[in-house]
């Protein structure tokens, strides 16, 4: 055993809760503008496409930022690297909330989401260096809990700010938070032992990176905007994004130390498990996304209401994840796995039957039902790729993993906003043709239409439109998260500790 599993703080559950609770503020700001989008968007003039950018601009930059974690970890050590991280974190938030317009804070947005970047790998190395090895079953459901417990409390706490004081107060909330957590950590692990090299920096991989990554999701970003491929911008884009990204992949395998560990994808269930932790956090980070909007566009909510409205699904998980860190050992995580893929799924499915007549408690209680997956989705999945990972590669599997979890949650924000815009516009088309002097259903309103009989049409045509939008996304992850199940029992039952 090292020094570093070997050390234990002075005060484990302090420094245990002040290191989740810096990892709590990274996620947190992953869902915390999502019911602040319309506010902000109308406080700076732009499109809910265009609002889109806080998000995307976050998290493609927080992915950006994690393959160079590995390498800083060794450089500067784990705990010097993560209370930097924080500190910078803490200064860029400020710089969003005191943004006066879009640019700067899609600017701020994006060095805060690179600022984040180290939180969350470093929490689950330094949690598991804490913890004695049987029971990193803990730690891992502890950090499953901060992962499940912050896009739920994000979307509450966002709309309480927001309605009661202004968009603003997101940020500025992590500035207390942020020290506090600082300062327990730079007390409790003073004395833990670093084990500091001076690794050789992947510049060029890291580049290619960098370049194919942002030119990916500019054109993600904007393809909508610029009609796709008739536009020869999204053409260039696409063509030096492929390039790039190819470069990389051949430049990662052939380097001696490269930025991205991709050799880890050797490993069965490491690589098994990684696709499925992407599309199964992408998918549930599109629900995120699109239900408290809808809930404000088209049923009336406040951003509190709708908060509160999709808050239920962390009730289940609070209950559940202790449970799971104690007697998840004894179980095989393939089955966890795949039920959470089930019970999400189903949870899709009813809200497929949704019209704009819902009522507030149905939706709730269709939250509560999806914690029971959400519980059984982040500790099991983690605890399969990482189960034949050891030494080093615990570090550099925990960066690449939660690397393309998040770059896969951006990419999903992009098409997400894309699919529900765009349905949204082809059925307003279709059911605008059903509104004739021919239709015996209006016919009669239509012998002497007025401006306000025209504009109620329009009006109603255009919820319905964007309510079957509604229903098609939801129904496209139903479908995703039925397929993904059967794939989580191509990887190996991870051992049980004893």
């Amino acid at each position: 055993m090292s020094q570093q599993e070997g050390f234990r703080p002075a005060n484990m559950a302090l420094c245990v809760f002040a290191i989740a609770l810096g990892v709590f503020m990274q996620v947190l700001d992953t869902t915390i503008a999502n019911v602040s989008l319309p506010t902000i968007s109308g406080s700076m003039g732009v499109s809910f496409n265009q609002g889109t950018w806080v998000i995307t601009s976050f998290t493609v930059c927080n992915a950006i930022g994690l393959p160079i974690t590995s390498w800083l970890s060794r450089r500067f050590g784990e705990v010097q690297l993560y209370t930097a991280a924080l500190l910078s974190f803490i200064t860029t938030s400020f710089l969003c909330g005191i943004s006066q317009n879009m640019a700067e804070l899609v600017v701020f947005r994006a060095l805060q989401g690179l600022s984040a970047a180290p939180l969350f790998p470093m929490s689950q190395v330094l949690l598991m260096s804490i913890f004695p090895r049987a029971k990193r079953g803990m730690a891992l459901a502890l950090i499953g809990m901060v992962a499940v417990v912050g896009p739920i409390v994000g979307p509450i706490l966002g709309g309480w700010l927001t309605y009661n004081y202004s968009w603003p107060w997101i940020f500025f909330i992590n500035i207390p938070v942020g020290l506090f957590s600082v300062s327990v950590i730079l007390a409790q692990l003073k004395d833990r032992p670093q084990e500091k090299t001076k690794p050789k920096l992947d510049i060029i991989g890291l580049t290619a990176m960098v370049l194919g990554v942002g030119a990916l999701q500019i054109v993600l970003d904007k393809g909508n905007d610029l009609d796709w491929f008739s536009n020869q911008w999204i053409i260039i884009g696409s063509v030096f994004a492929a390039i790039m990204l190819v470069f990389m992949v051949i430049w990662e395998l052939t380097d001696e130390h490269p930025a991205i560990n991709l050799r880890l994808f050797a490993n069965r269930n490491f690589c098994i498990g990684t696709i499925l932790l992407t599309l199964g956090y992408a998918g549930f980070f599109s629900i995120n996304l699109i239900l408290p909007q809808w809930m404000q566009t088209q049923l009336g909510y406040t951003a509190l209401w709708a908060g509160l409205a999709a808050a239920p699904m962390g009730i289940l998980p609070l209950i559940m994840s202790p449970l799971l860190g104690k007697f998840g050992h004894r179980m095989d995580m393939r089955w966890l796995a795949g039920s959470s893929f089930v019970v999400i799924g189903i949870s899709c499915y009813l809200r497929t039957l949704f019209n704009l007549d819902i009522d507030f408690a149905t939706i709730a209680l269709i939250q509560l039902f999806m914690g029971i997956g959400i519980a059984l989705f982040f500790m099991p999945m983690t605890t399969i790729l990482m189960s034949d990972l050891n030494g080093p590669d615990i570090a550099d599997g925990a960066s690449l993993s939660t690397f393309i979890r998040t770059l896969g949650a951006s990419f999903a924000s992009s098409l997400t906003a894309w699919i529900w815009t765009r349905n949204s516009s082809v059925h307003h088309s279709v059911l605008s043709e059903q509104i004739s002097p021919y239709n015996p259903l209006v016919s009669q309103q239509l012998q002497n239409p007025s401006t306000a009989t025209l504009m109620n049409f329009n009006q109603t045509v255009t919820s319905q439109g964007l309510m079957m939008s509604t229903i098609d996304l939801f129904t496209m992850l139903m479908v995703l998260f039925f397929v993904l199940t059967p794939f989580i029992f191509f990887t190996r039952k991870a051992p049980k500790e004893h």
